[in-house]
């Protein structure tokens, strides 16, 4: 039962390929996929590029052409839900497009011919994703958080809202939440691709779950250092959680 692990961005991923065992390269649809072994599974690993498109095309490729039965997703988000700060992790438990706008043929935010404005992500899946994500971040220790000055990272679980746009100002995450709550929707976190994942993997049937770091508040200072963070916080936290959710499998 193959699982694939993806992340929009190479530093997001950083330290997952030296885990595999016999990693073989294949090129498609303009990506490169690794498939190996880790902890006895068989896991493809790929990168989806950024935004929804590019992450619904590396989906439907995952399933249709190397047959992934369980999906997850890693990366960093903004956030936007109250307490959520900066060094939290986020496990989805489902997606909503925040920048989606079928009115009035649909009400807004629903999918059209869907019935629905989220997706949500597998229970299951999900519960060992989150098990995995408190046990991996407490393995990584205090003295990790003390030298880069952060507090222990809370994990949270909830809506995630995803959207063609890098949410950046504090006026339109403003109207971003507003817009959502009113239609009885809370996000704790934004990013671009996840909603996308979470449909595709809906029409197909195949599990998936995500969780994300959250490096900014999705403010004026989202771009701040941002690789340095997805380096030197994302992409260790990624590789201690996705260590333990391979275990949990």
């Amino acid at each position: 039962m193959t699982l694939a692990i993806m992340s929009a961005l190479l530093d997001e991923q950083r330290g997952l390929l030296a885990q595999l065992v016999n990693p073989q390269r294949v090129r498609r649809a303009g990506r490169t996929f690794w498939c190996g072994q880790w902890g006895g599974q068989d896991v493809v690993l790929v990168l989806s590029k950024v935004g929804k498109v590019a992450a619904a095309t590396t989906t439907t490729v995952l399933i249709e052409a190397f047959d992934v039965k369980r999906v997850v997703f890693t990366g960093v988000a903004g956030g936007v839900g109250g307490g959520v700060k900066v060094g939290d992790v986020v496990v989805a438990e489902a997606f909503i497009q925040h920048d989606l706008n079928s009115a009035p043929l649909f009400p807004r935010y629903e999918i059209p011919l869907y019935g629905r404005a989220r997706l949500d992500c597998d229970p299951a899946l999900s519960a060992a994703l989150l098990a995995a994500t408190h046990v991996g971040l407490a393995g990584v220790g205090e003295h990790f958080h003390r030298s880069l000055l952060l507090d222990a990272p809370e994990v949270h679980q909830g809506l995630i809202a995803s959207g063609d746009q890098f949410v950046c100002d504090p006026v339109a995450v403003t109207v971003l939440r507003a817009d959502l709550n009113a239609a009885g929707h809370e996000p704790l976190a934004v990013e671009m691709e996840g909603a996308a994942v979470a449909q595709v993997c809906h029409d197909y049937g195949v599990p998936f779950a995500a969780m994300r770091t959250i490096s900014d508040r999705a403010d004026a200072q989202a771009h701040l250092d941002f690789s340095a963070f997805v380096t030197q916080v994302a992409s260790p936290y990624a590789l201690a959680v996705l260590g333990q959710f391979i275990k949990h499998l």
